[in-house]
């Protein structure tokens, strides 16, 4: 029996060599395992997941049985390790080829793992190319019953659904202003778009784009750069960066609002990209770029208003200095001390700690992080996470890690942080992974972290338990407008199936802010406290998720109301907004009251000023937000309240306006700078 078993795999590898090396000699295949003794065959011209294709591939067909069921192909396998594959799913016929689905490293090391939904009697060409690799490996091929396990009270599941995303796999984000989330995927040449339909399911666009110089190799951010509706796109390559700019057309057939063409531009600085953001650096109301830069001092791309960016290196002489060093991975751009202005966590993959940039309010920066405490010591991160995780009203920061420990920080609330990993359940969570990203999987009112690919649940008390389903690294949106967050993730969507827990779901509208609202903060108040949100335009290392801030608060049936902070210092609040629904807010649609008691009660001097404003009251002004306006309205300074003496030695001479938020009311004083 074992010479028969012998002589049967020697025929095996033998048709293996010979039988797979084109698509139209695709080796037929069934739930097995298989070997494959080198990657030499017809190359696939196709680039299903990221980066470029491989000089050769080899060829499989799989058909699925007279049923649906959820395949499970997998190299990550004991006999495998230290090997690097890259594997692509296609369908439709040899001369008509389309990416399914793919994956590089979902799996341990640099091995890929993929599960996606396979339609009954359906064909699906697996193809493993040699972009990393020529030598052999072993793959597995499983089939499996597509079920929904049942939900625990403090659980997310989430089922597997198939979709057809060329390229490129990156976010999950509203691309046209309907205020739903699209999944969008990309190649150098193309832009496919599922757009999201109000009444279930998607519409598939895809559209041509002229050659990008750079791929989304690294990652991907999406915003509204020109303000005309459509989306853009900032690639993130690791030569330089790529914007795609979304255009409409006249002569557009398209009966729904999406872009039909896009223009490319690519500016000519050498850049190693890492994360990719947008965010408006300078608060003129304008969408700006921001690049990580893995081997130098970072990039950055101020919008002219007039369609064009220009062009800033950090430490270049001519640039604003953010205080963010080379040899940077990711960073992520959020309030961390409650001043409505937007700071800097960067995550550092090297023998440098992470950093915490905070925000001045006047164009400028600090690096605090020796100040911050010893939330910064932890090495090899390539991202983490940030969200008050205890909602106390301040942010606090998940420290994710790509090798050793992960670290759990608090935020103190007085511009330090206190490491309070353990016992948190990320001290035991040995998992480590480029993508750490939050958001409240179960709409209890607590953020979670998916992390690894699994999603740490937390528990309420700063202490987090991983939960049952495991949906993959990937961006984070709601893909079926039900009011829980789902994954776009290795080309499948993974829905969250949860059904219990009150939510809500805000989109700002900017007018003197940029049109996304990218930079705000927004908080909801119901029975069981405040919760904060800041509008964020990339996070975690390589995916774009949803810019729409999600609120779950559990058993709660009322929001009594919700605030906007906007990045111009404007403020929106909205009284009993109705729960589990959309709620879009336009800056200056419900403005703070002027604050009569303060007004009368408060003055500056000296008016005209040449160095220092005192500002007089009888109040008390702790936790107000003091900010100061140029007479076209742009912020020039930004603070929480500290001292009641204010240094504008700096500001050029002029009018200025002096405005003081404080309990949802807001004064506003205007003074000469002489």
């Amino acid at each position: 029996m074992k010479k028969i078993t012998f002589l049967f795999l020697l025929v095996i590898t033998f048709f293996n060599i010979n039988a797979q090396n084109d698509c139209q000699n695709a080796l037929s295949i069934v739930p097995e395992t298989y070997t494959v003794t080198i990657v030499d065959g017809q190359e696939l011209q196709l680039n299903c997941t990221q980066n470029s294709v491989g000089q050769n591939a080899e060829w499989y067909i799989y058909t699925a049985p007279n049923e649906d069921v959820l395949v499970t192909v997998s190299t990550d396998l004991p006999q495998n390790t230290g090997l690097d594959t890259r594997l692509s799913i296609l369908v439709n016929d040899c001369d008509n080829l389309v990416c399914f689905n793919g994956d590089d490293d979902s799996g341990n090391g640099y091995l890929s793992y993929l599960q996606f939904s396979a339609t009954a009697n359906q064909s699906y060409y697996i193809v493993f190319d040699n972009q990393w690799s020529s030598a052999g490996f072993d793959f597995t091929v499983i089939e499996g019953e597509i079920v929904v396990p049942e939900i625990g009270d403090n659980d997310v599941i989430f089922a597997t659904e198939s979709i057809n995303t060329p390229g490129s796999d990156l976010a999950l984000v509203d691309m046209n202003h309907d205020f739903l989330d699209d999944v969008v995927s990309v190649t150098t040449t193309n832009i496919t778009i599922n757009y999201q339909k109000e009444e279930g399911g998607f519409d598939l666009v895809s559209t041509s784009t002229p050659q990008a110089d750079n791929s989304p190799s690294w990652s991907m951010a999406c915003g509204d750069l020109d303000g005309n509706g459509y989306m853009d796109l900032l690639y993130g390559g690791g030569s330089g960066a790529t914007i795609m700019y979304g255009n409409k057309t006249e002569t557009s057939n398209l009966d729904n609002n999406y872009a039909d063409n896009y223009t490319e531009l690519s500016p000519s600085i050498y850049v190693f990209s890492q994360r990719t953001n947008f965010l408006d650096i300078n608060n003129d109301g304008l969408l700006d770029a921001f690049v990580c830069h893995d081997v130098a001092p970072n990039v950055y791309f101020l919008n002219d208003g007039n369609g064009g960016l220009e062009t800033h290196q950090v430490g270049d002489g001519n640039s604003v200095d953010l205080g963010l060093p080379g040899s940077n991975y990711a960073t992520i751009f959020f309030d961390y001390d409650n001043d409505h202005d937007i700071d800097v966590y960067i995550s550092k993959c090297t023998s440098e700690p992470n950093r915490l940039i905070r925000n001045n309010g006047d164009g400028t920066y600090t690096d605090v992080s020796t100040s911050s405490g010893d939330a910064y010591s932890l090495l090899r991160t390539w991202a983490s996470a940030t969200g008050d995780f205890d909602n106390d009203g301040f942010m606090d920061i998940l420290v994710g890690a790509s090798s050793g420990a992960n670290g759990l920080m608090i935020n103190n609330g007085d511009g330090t942080f206190t490491d309070v990993t353990a016992g948190s359940g990320f001290d035991t969570f040995n998992n480590t992974s480029h993508e750490y990203i939050s958001a409240d999987f179960n709409n209890d009112g607590w953020i979670d972290i998916l992390s690894s690919g699994q999603v740490m649940m937390n528990n309420g008390d700063m202490t987090f338990t991983v939960a049952t389903g495991s949906p993959g690294e990937g961006a984070i949106g709601d893909a079926n407008n039900d009011g829980f967050l789902d994954v776009f993730s290795g080309g499948n969507l993974k829905i969250n199936q949860n059904t219990e827990g009150n939510w809500i779901k805000i989109n700002p509208i900017g007018v003197e802010s940029n049109l996304n609202g990218i930079g705000a903060r927004v908080e909801i108040t119901t029975a069981m406290g405040t919760q904060i949100r800041d509008i964020k335009a990339g996070v975690g290392f390589r995916y774009m998720s949803s810019l729409t801030a999600h609120f779950g608060f559990g058993e709660d049936t009322t929001i009594e109301n919700v605030t906007v902070y906007w990045p111009s210092g404007n403020v929106d609040v909205i009284n009993t907004p109705e729960i589990n629904g959309t709620l879009n807010i336009t800056e200056g649609q419900s403005p703070l009251s002027i604050n009569e008691n303060l007004l009368n009660n408060i003055s500056v001097y000296p008016n005209p000023v040449t160095n220092e404003l005192t500002i007089n009251s009888s109040l008390e002004l702790e936790n107000s937000i003091i900010a100061i306006f140029d007479i076209q309205g742009k912020k020039v300074y930004n603070s929480e309240f500290k001292t009641n003496t204010l240094d504008v030695s700096d500001l050029e001479s002029g009018v200025y306006f002096l405005r003081i938020i404080q309990n949802e009311k807001q004064v506003n004083l205007k003074f000469i700078k002489k």
